[in-house]
């Protein structure tokens, strides 16, 4: 699961950094009226105060329907084996909140209901969150939350060195230089072998896809020359041009975050939710840290991952038309509202999102911006699971950044991987 939140436009830029992200059948079939109970899972952790924010809802809910509302908090680290658990026993719950990388496996599995009728046109979402959610032409997560990341970075050494905010990749590379020329012992542009989605907008933003289908196959774009010109630019900060660190090679994006609060790292690409939970950790950072989305090669913005959850229906649910209605309580503009004000993440409704891209908090715009414009979901297959769980980009990156391999041959292994696993009993 991608780590994602962002944050409400009043929010004070050292709001408390939240948890991360990574990601039994109820009613009967009178449509509410008779004191049934809906059975909901929540994945714990997002909202700091879950139980009191679900209660609520549960109110209104009752007050909607006459049907009761029975929550369950899943942990994120233990829901993805009670998910498998639970399709395996046929004991999902009616509505359950899913990580956005997790919805195409669980529809895949057949477990989750197509909701493409009951949203009707999903120009009202954000597009990669409803493509992270769409399988096959069928639309099984209703997007509710997400966060992205875009370009951090220290404003008083950008100052100082009279540096402008880059919006080209070029201009980035310029930027970075200069850091390295000027400050000795910060690293001006880390580049890390154990964090993908840093690597992912430089395959994008060249116009090449990890993996698309057509005919009934997939074929993987990570050898195209799109890809490997990116990957190229991108791991040439380190291999080339120095910008990073070797120690980098194995970096997560956790290491990231704590290089940055140590001083350490000038500019990074991070989470929506990352300079809050700077800030957080040194308050001595206010008003020194900065972002912009990340540059497109030539201007404009080179699409960034959306990680989030999506709200999902079980196909064994004996009362679809009621978790339906309460899939549509838990996303319309108040309750929306509410729950990114306290979880720091941003709204999956372009309408809801409106806010975030007109703020005036220079650590909340960008990242909505970035969301808005240039936000991107992995491809919708149940089998990009095991492309995850093998590591394979993480490999090929790591390949890469310590001269084991040419970025050619790298990307070739990893296509030839990703190609062989997504086609696996397709």
């Amino acid at each position: 699961m991608a780590r994602t939140r962002a944050r409400r436009p009043q929010a004070a830029a050292a709001a408390a950094a939240l948890a991360l992200l990574a990601t039994a059948c109820g009613g009967g079939s009178d449509g509410g009226s008779g004191g049934e109970t809906l059975d909901v899972w929540i994945m714990e952790g997002t909202h700091p105060d879950a139980t009191a924010y679900f209660d609520r809802v549960a109110e209104d809910f009752r007050d909607e329907t006459g049907a009761r509302v029975n929550v369950e908090f899943v942990p994120w680290a233990d829901a993805h084996d009670k998910f498998t658990t639970a399709i395996a026993g046929n004991t999902l719950p009616d509505v359950a909140e899913v990580g956005t990388t997790w919805t195409p496996e669980f529809a895949g599995a057949g477990a989750l209901m197509d909701v493409s009728e009951r949203v009707g046109s999903t120009d009202a979402y954000v597009p990669g969150l409803t493509e992270a959610g769409t399988v096959e032409g069928g639309l099984y997560g209703v997007p509710w939350y997400a966060g992205v990341r875009s370009v951090i970075y220290r404003t008083d050494v950008f100052e100082d060195l009279g540096i402008e905010q880059p919006t080209t990749w070029k201009a980035m590379r310029e930027a970075a230089l200069t850091v390295a020329e000027e400050r000795d012992g910060m690293t001006a542009f880390p580049v890390p072998g154990d964090a993908v989605y840093q690597a992912l907008p430089f395959v994008w933003g060249s116009g090449a896809d990890i993996a698309t289908r057509s005919d009934g196959r997939w074929t993987s774009g990570l050898d195209s020359p799109e890809a490997r010109e990116g990957l190229s630019f991108y791991t040439g900060l380190a291999t080339e041009d120095g910008l990073s660190s070797t120690g980098a090679a194995t970096w997560m994006e956790t290491d990231l975050q704590d290089n940055f609060i140590s001083g350490d790292v000038a500019m990074m690409i991070g989470g929506s939710w990352t300079p809050a939970a700077m800030l957080e950790a040194d308050p001595g950072l206010k008003g020194k840290i900065g972002a912009f989305p990340i540059p497109g090669p030539d201007g404009g913005y080179s699409p960034s991952f959306l990680g989030g959850s999506h709200l999902t229906i079980s196909n064994t649910t004996e009362n679809p038309d009621l978790a339906w209605s309460y899939i549509e309580l838990l996303t319309d503009d108040a309750n929306a509202d509410r729950w990114a004000e306290a979880t720091t993440y941003f709204p999956g409704k372009k309408k809801q999102l409106e806010p975030y891209t007109s703020s005036d908090d220079p650590l909340v715009r960008p990242f909505a911006e970035q969301m808005s414009e240039a936000g991107r979901g992995l491809p919708a297959t149940e089998n990009f699971g095991k492309v995850q769980g093998d590591k394979v980009l993480e490999a090929m990156l790591q390949e890469i950044l310590t001269d084991e391999a040419t970025v050619e041959e790298a990307t070739s292994r990893a296509a030839e991987e990703i190609e062989q696993i997504l086609n696996k009993d397709s």
